[in-house]
């Protein structure tokens, strides 16, 4: 997201505006990407965004195949990254979506290889297509992006959606606020134009729009809040916090979901919330993200 235009996050939020009415027909399929070959390869457990991209391939009439490298086999094999991308290559892929820990990954593995490179995360780098979902959610309920105020809460530094999130909501004109434990939330965080918060009332106070995150436990080793009980004390979103923000308040979040930890399932399953919404518009966004990567042109090409 942070190489992105606005006009270029207009054109995908139009495009999937389309691809909405395709997925909510009831045969679910347009040949758009048909004869295309598109392969999944994620080096990081996935659930949602890797079964998301495989539906909407699948939808959009595209073989696709989904393909886990194993780390200790390549290693014994003496495969490399490069390798294991030139293999996928060789095989007549279109397009690889993909997933790995290290950030920066998906701008290296462009250089290495001919076929259209969709970042699905890199790290604690960036999520683009998690940040445009997001967006595409925001405008669906509240009709625009551009002057709300949008909180993101939690573990920011740890978090590759907080950095899409915050490219993409500053370019749409939100006013971005983040809040949480100062072992999670770096004030060189400011730099990005955003506002940060270390109480999380404070934060609320006039919210439109919630993001709250997961905790990343994977990522974050040991010792940066004493307890999972102090974390939900201050940090955890339940129905008497969100009082705080406007009564008309969005709340989303990327999942999966601690719940009890840094949301409550009064929140997550409310009447503010769009958490189930989101996952249905995440398989319109990477619809729209293989359709125009792949054939290029705007939303006027998307017909059934």
């Amino acid at each position: 997201m942070a190489g992105a235009t606005k006009e270029e996050i207009e054109l995908v939020l139009r495009s999937a505006r389309r691809m909405k009415d395709i997925v909510n027909s009831a045969d679910k399929k347009a040949p758009l990407l048909h004869g295309k070959s598109i392969v999944n390869m994620f080096w990081e457990p996935s659930t949602r965004t890797r079964g998301s991209f495989e539906l909407a391939a699948k939808y959009l009439d595209a073989s696709v195949i989904n393909f886990t490298p194993r780390r200790q086999l390549r290693r014994q094999r003496g495969e490399s990254f490069r390798d294991t991308l030139l293999t996928v290559t060789a095989m007549g892929a279109d397009a690889i979506v993909m997933r790995h820990k290290q950030e920066g990954s998906a701008s290296l593995a462009d250089t290495y290889v001919a076929p259209i490179i969709i970042n699905a995360g890199d790290g604690a780098h960036e999520h683009p297509t998690q940040a445009l979902l997001d967006l595409y959610t925001i405008i669906e309920v509240k009709g625009h992006v551009d002057g709300l105020k949008t909180v993101i809460v939690g573990d920011i530094d740890h978090s590759r959606v907080a950095r899409s999130d915050i490219y993409g909501l500053k370019k749409l004109g939100a006013d971005v606020h983040l809040v949480g434990p100062r072992t999670l939330l770096q004030p060189e965080l400011a730099k990005m134009g955003v506002t940060l918060h270390y109480d999380l009332d404070e934060a609320l106070d006039g919210a439109d729009v919630v993001n709250v995150l997961r905790i990343q436990k994977e990522r974050q080793g040991i010792g940066f809040f004493p307890s999972e009980g102090e974390y939900r004390s201050l940090y955890g979103m339940d129905r008497k916090r969100l009082q705080a923000a406007k009564k008309d308040v969005l709340v989303i979040h990327p999942g999966p979901m601690n719940r009890g930890l840094e949301i409550e399932p009064d929140v997550c399953y409310g009447e503010r919330s769009a958490v189930q919404e989101q996952v249905k518009n995440g398989v319109c966004i990477r619809m729209a993200v293989l359709y125009l990567t792949i054939i290029g042109g705007d939303e006027s090409g998307i017909t059934r």
